[in-house]
C-alpha cells in the first residue's frame, strides 16, 4: 500500500490524495480542496512549518540526535564547540577543521569597549541579567555594518562566529554588572567553557576546576538545540523577514526569557526549596495530585517516555557535587523523583524528570544565582538558533512567515458617532 492520505470535503464531495513522507503530508492538500480552507492548530501542535536536518527528536521513545548522532554519545565524547560545528555544518569536523573553528571562535570573544563601558552602564543597577542579555545581543549588531549582508555566505559565517563567541562574554558581563563587580576580559588560552567560568568567577588566583569545566561543556551540549521549540521558532520567524542575525537571536532569547520556556529549572529550585525537607515530600506529592501544587521539572511537551538529557545531567550533577559538595536540595530531589516514579498518578500521565529537574541544582552548586539560569540556557542555544537561521536562508521553500487566522469577531457594522453610543 502506498503511503498516502485521502481527504474528502463533505461539503462538495471533492477528494484529494497526497503522499505521506516521514509521517508528514503537505498542506497543499487543503489548498487543492478549497483555497479558503485552513487548519486550526493553536500552538502548532500538529503543524510542521519547516523541513530540517539539524535535530531529530522522537518523544515517544526518548530519542534526541544532533545530525544523526545520539545525544548520549555527544555528551560523553564531544565538546560544545565540536557540537556547534556539527549543528552548523551537518558533519563532525576533522582535527584540522575543529582546530580552525576553535581558533576562529576564541579570537572573536572580545566585545567593543563602547558596549562594555557605555551600553551596559545605561541599565538600572538591579536589572535582570537576562533582560540585559537580550538587549545586548540586539545592540551587538549595530557594531557591525556587515550584519545585514545576510545574502553573503561569508558575511553570514562571520556573524555566526561572532554571536557564538561573544555570547559567554556578554553573559558574564551582565552578571558582573548585576553584582557590581569589575569585568574579566576573555582569555584566548582557555576552552569555551573554561573561558566563561573564568570571566564569571576569576578573583585573585582563581583557576577553573576541570570537573566543573567539563560539566559546563556537557550542559552546553545538552542545551545546544532542541528542534522547533518556542525560541527556535521565533528565530526562524524573525529571520524569515531577512532581519540580521543579532535581531533574530535577540527575539529568540526573548522567547526563552518567558517562564514557560527557559525558566523551568529556576522553578524547580524554588519548588525544592519550598518543600524544605525529605519529610515534606510525600505531603507535597499528595497536594500535587489534589491539584493544589505543581510538580516542576517533570513531563515535557514532546517527550512522552523519558527525557534522554535527564539521565546524562543527573550523572553530571554527581560529578559536580564531588567538587562543590552536595547541594542540600539533592536529597529532596531524589526522594521526590523516587515517589513520583513509583506513583501510578504520574506514571500513567507520562510525567518523568526532564532536563530542568537537575540542571538548576548543578547551577546552584556552581554558585550561579537563579537570575542567571536562563542566561546559561541562552549561551549554548545560540549555536542551535544560528543553525536554524542559516538553514532557513538556504531553503528555497521558505518565505516570510505569515500564519493564517480564524477570524472570530463581529461581522461588518456601521460606525456609530460617540454621542449616540
Amino acid at each position: 500500500m502506498p503511503d498516502t492520505i485521502t481527504i474528502t470535503d463533505d461539503r462538495t464531495g471533492k477528494t484529494v490524495t497526497v503522499p505521506i513522507e516521514g509521517g508528514v503530508f503537505p498542506s497543499s492538500a487543503l489548498r487543492e480542496l478549497d483555497p479558503t480552507l485552513y487548519c486550526y492548530d493553536p500552538a502548532f501542535l500538529s503543524t510542521a512549518s519547516t523541513r530540517s536536518s539539524i535535530t531529530y527528536l522522537d518523544g515517544a521513545n526518548g530519542v534526541l540526535r544532533y545530525g544523526g548522532y545520539p545525544i548520549e554519545q555527544l555528551a560523553e565524547k564531544s565538546s560544545y564547540l565540536e557540537v556547534a560545528y556539527l549543528l552548523l555544518n551537518g558533519e563532525l569536523p576533522t582535527s584540522a577543521e575543529l582546530a580552525q573553528w576553535e581558533h576562529e571562535v576564541t579570537h572573536h570573544t572580545f566585545i567593543h569597549e563602547n558596549m562594555r563601558k557605555r551600553f551596559v552602564d545605561g541599565f538600572h543597577y538591579d536589572a535582570h541579567p537576562m533582560g540585559m542579555f537580550v538587549s545586548a545581543i540586539a545592540a551587538l549588531g549595530t557594531f557591525y555594518n556587515d550584519a545585514k549582508e545576510i545574502e553573503d555566505p561569508e558575511s553570514r559565517q562571520i556573524q555566526i562566529r561572532r554571536l557564538i563567541a561573544k555570547s559567554p562574554t556578554i553573559a558574564a558581563m551582565c552578571y558582573k554588572f548585576s553584582v557590581g563587580l569589575p569585568f574579566n576580559q576573555p582569555s584566548n588560552d582557555l576552552s569555551y567553557a573554561a573561558n566563561f567560568l573564568n570571566m564569571m568567577w576569576k578573583i585573585g588566583d582563581y583557576e577553573v576546576d576541570p570537573v566543573l569545566e567539563r560539566a559546563m561543556d556537557v550542559l552546553f551540549i545538552l542545551h545546544a538545540d532542541h528542534e522547533q521549540n518556542c525560541g527556535t521558532t521565533a528565530m526562524r520567524v524573525i529571520g524569515s523577514s531577512h532581519a540580521d542575525p543579532y535581531s533574530s537571536a535577540a527575539g529568540a532569547a526573548s522567547a526563552l526569557y518567558g517562564p514557560l520556556h527557559g525558566g523551568a529549572n529556576e522553578a524547580v529550585v524554588r519548588m525544592l526549596t519550598s518543600i524544605g525537607t525529605i519529610d515534606n515530600v510525600h505531603p507535597f506529592i499528595e497536594s500535587v495530585k489534589a491539584g493544589e501544587e505543581r510538580l516542576m521539572g517533570f513531563g515535557h511537551r514532546v517527550y512522552k517516555n523519558f527525557d534522554p538529557r535527564a539521565t546524562i545531567i543527573k550523572q553530571t550533577a554527581y560529578d559536580v557535587f564531588e567538587v562543590t559538595g552536595k547541594n542540600p536540595l539533592l536529597d529532596i530531589a531524589l526522594k521526590l523523583e523516587e515517589e513520583a516514579l513509583s506513583d501510578s498518578y504520574f506514571v500513567d500521565r507520562q510525567l518523568y524528570p526532564n532536563v530542568d529537574f537537575y540542571s538548576g541544582l548543578i547551577y546552584q552548586a556552581m554558585q550561579f544565582p537563579t537570575s542567571m539560569f536562563t542566561v546559561l540556557f541562552a549561551i549554548p542555544r545560540m549555536s542551535g538558533w544560528l543553525a536554524h537561521w542559516q538553514e532557513l536562508l538556504n531553503d528555497p521553500a521558505q518565505k516570510i512567515s505569515r500564519p493564517r487566522q480564524w477570524y472570530d469577531g463581529p461581522d461588518e457594522r456601521d460606525y456609530v458617532p460617540i454621542v449616540d453610543r
